[in-house]
C-alpha cells in the first residue's frame, strides 16, 4: 500500500472538518489515518464501483469525505498502481442518530453539497431508498438483535442484484480480544459526547448465517491490524 499516497489522502479528506472545530478535524484524521478499513475500501474496491452509497450510522461523514478526496486525487492523475479503480460516487447519503454529528457534517460539507447529504434519523426506521452499496461501520451492535435482523432484511431488499453491503462487527466468539474491543468502543462513544451504550454483539458465525440466509455471498476479513481487538469486516454481495 502506498504510504505517501495515504498521507496525502488523509490530509485532503480531513481538511474539510476544520470548519467543525478541533474535535471534528482530529477525529477525522485519526479515523482515516489509522483505521485500515478505509484504506481497504479503496485499494480493494470494496464498494464495487457503486455510484449511490448509503452509510447508516454515518457520524460526521468521514467515509464520504474519504471517497470524495479519492475521486478528486484520481481525477488529477494521482492513483496508486495496482489498486482497484477509484470511486465514482454521484450520491452519498448518510443517516445518523446523533444531532451533534449531523451538525459537524453540515459544517464540513455545507447545507447544499451536490453529492453528500447526511440526515438526522434512526437507521432502523428511515427509508433506505435505492442505493447500490450500503455501509454500516461499527454501528449495528448499538441496536438489539431483532432490529439488527429487520434492518439487514431491509438492506437486502433495497439493494439490486450485485449490490454490496459492507459492515464491521465485533466477533463475540473471539474471547478476551472481544472484551478489549468492547471496552475501547465504549470509551470512544463516551468521548464523542454520547451516553455509554448497551452493546448487542454476536458471534461471527451467526452474522454470516443470517446474511447468507438473506441471499448474500459473504466473505470476511480480520480488521484488527496489530491491535488486540476482535473487529471483523463482512463484505456481502447480493447473489
Amino acid at each position: 500500500m502506498s504510504h505517501a499516497f495515504i498521507r496525502d489522502l488523509v490530509d485532503h479528506a480531513s481538511s474539510r472538518f476544520r470548519a467543525g472545530g478541533p474535535f471534528a478535524y482530529h477525529y477525522a484524521r485519526g479515523k482515516l489515518g489509522h483505521d485500515t478499513i478505509f484504506h481497504h475500501v479503496l485499494s480493494h474496491g470494496l464498494l464495487g464501483g457503486a455510484t449511490r452509497v448509503l452509510d447508516l450510522g454515518s457520524g460526521q461523514g468521514s467515509l464520504f469525505s474519504w471517497l470524495l478526496a479519492a475521486q478528486q486525487m484520481a481525477e488529477r492523475g494521482h492513483w496508486p498502481a495496482g489498486w482497484a479503480p477509484a470511486p465514482r460516487a454521484t450520491e452519498l447519503r448518510g443517516i445518523e442518530l446523533m444531532p451533534a454529528d449531523v451538525e459537524r457534517a453540515r459544517q464540513a460539507f455545507g447545507a447544499d453539497h451536490p453529492v453528500v447529504r447526511i440526515e438526522l434519523g434512526d437507521m432502523t426506521e428511515s427509508a433506505l431508498g435505492q442505493p447500490e452499496a450500503v455501509t454500516i461501520l461499527d454501528a449495528l451492535h448499538y441496536v438489539d438483535v431483532d432490529r439488527q435482523r429487520a434492518l439487514l432484511r431491509r438492506i437486502r431488499e433495497a439493494l439490486p442484484r450485485g449490490g454490496v453491503f459492507l459492515t464491521r462487527i465485533g466477533d463475540a466468539s473471539a474471547g478476551w480480544r472481544f472484551h478489549v474491543c468492547n471496552g475501547v468502543d465504549k470509551v470512544v462513544t463516551f468521548a464523542r459526547g454520547h451516553r455509554l451504550p448497551r452493546l448487542h454483539c454476536r458471534p461471527l458465525a451467526e452474522w454470516r448465517s443470517d446474511l447468507e440466509a438473506l441471499g448474500f455471498e459473504v466473505s470476511h476479513r480480520d480488521m484488527s491490524g496489530r491491535k488486540p481487538f476482535a473487529n471483523v469486516m463482512l463484505h456481502c454481495r447480493v447473489r
